[in-house]
């Protein structure tokens, strides 16, 4: 009588657990499904310059030594 009451709740735990998981997987299935792929996006981002006197909008001038600070660089 005593592994009847012990089975039971354990029972309704996986039962609980199977549950949600599958409420988990269907929804990202159905979300899967309903969103379209729309292709490649229409817009270009381009890369970005890590300098930003390299920019066509910088408004200052362009650093000659190429680096972030001014100076003569070590060999």
């Amino acid at each position: 009588m005593d592994t009847l009451k012990i089975r039971q709740p354990l029972l309704y735990t996986w039962l609980w657990i199977i549950a949600l998981v599958t409420m988990i997987l269907g929804v990202g299935y159905f979300t899967f499904v309903m969103v379209p792929d729309k292709g490649k996006p229409s817009w270009d981002y381009r890369p970005v310059k890590s300098i930003p006197s390299e920019s066509p909008y910088a408004t200052y001038q362009k650093n000659p030594a190429g680096q972030h600070v001014s100076g003569k660089e070590s060999k």
